[in-house]
């Protein structure tokens, strides 16, 4: 198993730009496919980006193609989330996550770990 711990949320304007970071335990986390999901208030929780084991394969929800852009580093067992353009729609807390099928999923069954979530607040 791997646990995580996501950082970096926080209020921004409209427009505005954050970079979410997770940070894993264990020697292993380069076996596991990572994911980007968010929660709204009284929404369910949805698929925001994933990456692939490698970093070789990247996807991404339809609502935050070309503004978001994950990525991973292997060797300091991080993922990021760059979030540019931000819109007042992505307010939520977003959670990192680990599946270990080691691909970009975007099913949230197919993940095993989750850390607590990091808000993110974007006023309009």
């Amino acid at each position: 198993q791997v646990q995580l711990v996501e950082s970096g949320g926080g209020l921004v304007q409209a427009g505005g730009s954050l970079r979410l970071s997770c940070a894993a335990s264990g020697r292993t986390f380069s076996r596991y496919g990572m994911g980007w999901f968010r929660q709204a208030p009284g929404k369910e929780r949805e698929f925001v980006a994933a990456i692939s084991a490698d970093g070789g394969r990247t996807t991404y929800a339809s609502s935050v193609k070309g503004r978001f852009t994950i990525s991973r580093d292997n060797a300091k067992n991080t993922v990021s989330l760059q979030m540019n353009s931000l819109k007042s729609e992505d307010t939520a807390v977003y959670y990192c996550a680990a599946n270990d099928y080691g691909t970009g999923a975007t099913m949230k069954s197919m993940y095993v770990n989750w850390g607590q979530g990091t808000q993110v607040t974007v006023s309009s």
